[in-house]
């Protein structure tokens, strides 16, 4: 990878940009996509949460896998499945094929993001030059989930919703042919190493049940069997994959990686960014188009000022990482996330317009670039390069259960789900400044980074 590492770290932030841009990319096209498919109020919403729960819930064994089977093998794979799942959405004439086609390119997305992680910190040294690197992919992923507005609802104007699964497919297509060209091939499996299937059952089915329960909880209610048996069931899988996983000789997760103060310290700090930052762009797209009454077009459009900001910040991340160190980094992001948040829950009112909220997107924006850089580069710092796989699903399984959970608990705390009018207003001001507390916990967990980087002894393979 040494010999055109630009190229290189082209490609991977184009498949960063491809798996994030389809996080929000739906949202804008979601009224068209219910009338054109005779989608139910209730049904619509699996449209989004099919691909949310099976990403979440395929993380860690995607993470595994490409450690085990080679990370090239699964970015080419992956890509390949999350391309087909894509046509497959764009082609689908009833709900049921097309929230199919959600969970596949979910499934996809989930096998894609740890091997192009893995990718990014195998293929440049710790320190400088992964933090350049790093710096640059997540540009493109924190830039593509702001953009996912943008372009979702430009494409939805001109060519209708069919368009946001379509664009995926090209963007696939040049990565695959990319990967073939750049990544070195994948060496021959490593001896005695075997694929842990009893964790991978449990942990995969464990980690799903919990995202399932935690994104239908709102629709379904909280108190309703379906869910509570899912929690519970939930806790009961993943208590037994933690048994499996302590007694295993080859774990799909070894726990140890847990004593790495940098990766466990990032993942606390990745489930407060799931949980706070990545809230804001769903209750932007609902003040938006239900408050101030944009258009598809135009609440893409709107989202044109977070993008350049998000990217702005992620390349200053890179930057103050190894100048100022990750805790301070991490500090600034998270306190000026908070700062920022309320601003922006100010300027939300029944009355207001984009200039009330620009100020507090301005801060919030450079504040989340801030953070998903540095809590990247910190989940990569002293693990070794046979488990960068596992680390990376790790911390990407805790920014998904964060997700889910922080939404959920959002949503509930503004009552926004059933509110209209005024009262919508008033709800979505509430959930934003409960984000902005929210992110004052992960300024707690930056506290325990240490003061100068973040540093841990390679562990080995």
């Amino acid at each position: 990878m040494r010999r055109r590492p630009g190229l290189i770290l082209a490609l991977l932030a184009l498949s960063q940009l491809i798996t994030s841009l389809d996080f929000n990319i739906v949202f804008v096209a979601l009224p068209r996509i219910g009338a054109d498919l005779d989608f139910s109020p209730q049904t619509l919403q699996w449209v989004a949460s099919a691909y949310a729960v099976a990403y979440g819930g395929f993380l860690l064994l995607g993470g595994r896998a490409a450690d085990l089977l080679g990370h090239r093998r699964m970015f080419v794979g992956a890509l390949a499945l999350f391309a087909l799942a894509s046509l497959a959405g764009g082609l689908a004439q009833s709900p049921g094929t097309l929230v199919a086609a959600r969970a596949a390119q979910g499934l996809g997305g989930a096998l894609l993001f740890p091997a192009t992680l893995a990718l990014v910190n195998t293929g440049f040294a710790e320190g400088k030059a992964r933090n350049r690197a790093l710096a640059v992919w997540s540009g493109a992923g924190a830039s593509g989930l702001a953009l996912g507005s943008l372009l979702g609802g430009l494409l939805t104007g001109a060519w209708g919703w069919e368009a946001v699964f379509y664009v995926n497919v090209p963007l696939a297509v040049v990565a695959i042919a990319g990967a073939w060209l750049l990544l070195p091939a994948d060496g021959a499996r490593a001896r005695g190493r075997r694929f842990d299937v009893p964790g991978a059952v449990l942990a995969t089915g464990g980690v799903t049940l919990l995202a399932y329960a935690l994104i239908q909880g709102p629709e379904s209610g909280w108190s309703s069997p379906l869910i509570t048996g899912g929690f519970v069931l939930a806790a009961v899988l993943l208590a037994a994959f933690v048994a499996v996983e302590k007694a295993g000789a080859d774990p799909l997760m070894p726990l140890r990686l847990f004593g790495n103060r940098s990766l466990s310290s990032a993942v606390a700090v990745i489930l407060v960014f799931g949980a706070t930052f990545n809230a804001l762009p769903y209750f932007l797209t609902v003040y938006f188009q239900t408050v101030l009454g944009y258009g598809a077009v135009a609440t893409g459009l709107a989202f044109l000022v977070p993008s350049l900001l998000i990217a702005l910040g992620t390349q200053l991340g890179g930057r103050l990482a190894g100048r100022i160190g990750m805790r301070v980094t991490l500090l600034l992001g998270t306190v000026g996330g908070a700062a920022g948040t309320a601003l922006l829950a100010m300027g939300i009112s029944a009355d207001g317009s984009y200039w009330g909220v620009l100020p507090g997107i301005v801060v919030a924006g450079v504040s989340q670039g801030l953070t998903w850089t540095g809590m990247w580069i910190a989940s990569a710092t002293g693990v070794a390069a046979g488990e960068q796989g596992i680390a990376s699903g790790m911390a990407s399984t805790a920014l998904q259960v964060g997700a889910a959970l922080g939404l959920a608990v959002l949503v509930a705390a503004g009552g926004v789900g059933e509110a209209t009018g005024p009262a919508l207003a008033s709800g979505m001001r509430t959930a934003v400044l409960v984000a902005a507390a929210g992110m004052l916990l992960g300024t707690v967990v930056a506290l325990t980074f240490a003061r100068h980087r973040a540093t841990a002894a390679p562990l080995p393979a």
